[in-house]
């Protein structure tokens, strides 16, 4: 029952009618009910059903054949008009669209500490034009705020205890110079003391001379302390003024990282977003994101200098010419096709990791003409030109049909078609150039080369008679 619904269409169209041995269905009047068939005759029924099926199947590819042979193309056949037009033979390789003129932007590296992470808080679209001195990027500064604020509290405080230790300094100086002072007054009454030993005693002129010792001892001591305390409070001085330069250049670092914390366009052009590694997998950043300091997420580039970078097999990179045209596609938007030329060709290959005999070519083509959707990183086709035959008559492949070593197209003749012998000459994979035996402004059958006849003789007589 299956092949007889799918051949049905075929077995009315052409077969001729079969009578059926189907026995007409009972009468019935009212509800007296019909007589029931016997096994015999539901034996006969199946009979009849496989009967038709076989003369369906039998007849179904006959009828088919008639079809295609009376000269109507099939509701499903695909034609092709001939046209004059240029020829090209090309070569497609695949590439990835770079600028010739680029400058990195990276995420600013923190002096002074170590960060992990950076968090994005303004980011300007990819693709945008920008100009020096626009924002590009902003990152989350209050942890750099906060810090330089504590470096500045440090930075203070340190200058608080210089202050109090130069007034230290200075009292106990003051002290000192004191000190000194009636030290020396005790050596002069000790002195004078000595001088009138001639009228006293002997033991009082020996205590005055014991008195005058001791006094110039301890003047000479204190002197000697003296110049000892103020070597020592010049370097008090000086740790805290390390200390406090120190504390000035965390601060000041502290505000340069604040500052980093805003990148701006180093020059004119275009803002693009890298493809990074974030989140287990590649991709653009956006607000929010945490980026690594040192990563180079987005370039400045000028849209108006931009090539493809294409590797090349070795089978194609013997045909390839520094000079010769290309056309250039997006694979993001097949409407736009940039012209363009090979720019740069290595003299050695890169060996494959499969084989090292297999060598491939990293070959660079310059585009021309610029467009606000190029832009890098977007996956490019390339096809490059070999040959160019200008004003020749163009018709696809798959309309030739090989028979008998010629070649031939089935020509769409009013309602009917015919075969033609043809002279072909340059092909590529998808079009040839017809030399002989067609006009501008004929229509042939695509696809027909499975279908065609044994000869194209046969052919022909086949549609003369189908034709009468």
């Amino acid at each position: 029952m299956q092949n007889w619904t799918t051949n049905r269409s075929v077995v009315n169209a052409e077969m001729p009618v079969v009578s059926s041995p189907l026995p007409p269905p009972p009468q019935t009047s009212g509800d007296v009910p019909g007589p029931k068939p016997t096994p015999r005759r539901w034996a006969y029924i199946w009979a009849a059903v496989g009967v038709v099926v076989l003369l369906a199947i039998w007849a179904g590819p006959a009828v088919m054949r008639r079809g295609a042979s009376s000269g109507q193309p099939a509701a499903e056949t695909r034609t092709a008009k001939i046209e004059r037009r240029d020829f090209v033979r090309s070569v497609r390789v695949a590439g990835t669209v770079e600028a010739v003129e680029a400058h990195p932007v990276a995420a600013p590296r923190i002096s002074g500490q170590t960060a992990s992470t950076l968090i994005i808080t303004k980011l300007i679209p990819s693709g945008t034009p920008v100009h020096t001195g626009d924002l590009l990027v902003e990152f989350d500064r209050q942890a750099q705020i906060r810090n330089a604020q504590d470096k500045e509290a440090d930075y203070n405080d340190f200058v608080q205890q210089i202050n109090k230790l130069h007034a230290d300094q200075a009292a106990a100086n003051a002290s000192d110079d004191t000190d000194i002072t009636q030290a020396e007054d005790a050596v002069s009454t000790a002195e004078l003391e000595v001088k009138r030993d001639e009228v006293a005693s002997r033991i009082q002129a020996e205590k005055d001379r014991e008195t005058l010792d001791e006094d110039r001892a301890k003047i000479k001591q204190l002197r000697q302390t003296y110049a000892l305390k103020r070597s020592a409070e010049v370097a008090a001085v000086r740790v805290l003024e390390i200390q406090r330069d120190q504390a000035s250049a965390s601060m000041q670092y502290a505000r340069e990282n604040s500052e980093k914390m805003t990148v701006h366009s180093p020059t004119d052009g275009l803002a693009v977003l890298n493809s990074i590694w974030k989140s287990s997998q590649m991709g653009e950043v956006q607000e929010g994101d945490e980026v690594r300091p040192g990563v180079s997420f987005m370039q400045v580039v000028n849209p108006a200098a931009m090539r493809v970078r294409a590797r090349v097999n070795q089978q194609d990179i013997a045909s390839l010419k520094l000079g010769q045209p290309v056309e250039i596609r997006l694979d993001a938007y097949p409407d736009l096709v940039f012209p363009g030329q090979v720019e740069e060709m290595p003299a050695i290959g890169e060996p494959s990791t499969l084989s090292a005999k297999v060598h491939t070519f990293t070959v660079l083509f310059q585009i021309e003409g610029a467009n606000p959707k190029l832009l890098p990183d977007l996956s490019a086709a390339v096809d490059v030109e070999l040959d160019r035959v200008p004003g020749a008559l163009v018709v696809p492949r798959d309309a030739l049909v090989l028979q008998d070593g010629r070649t031939y197209v089935r020509v769409l003749n009013g309602g009917s078609t015919e075969m033609r012998a043809v002279k072909i000459g340059a092909t590529n994979e998808v079009e040839a150039v017809i030399e002989s035996g067609l006009e501008a402004g004929q229509t042939v059958l695509r696809g027909v080369a499975p279908e065609a006849p044994e000869s194209a003789h046969a052919s022909a007589t086949t549609a003369a008679r189908d034709k009468d």
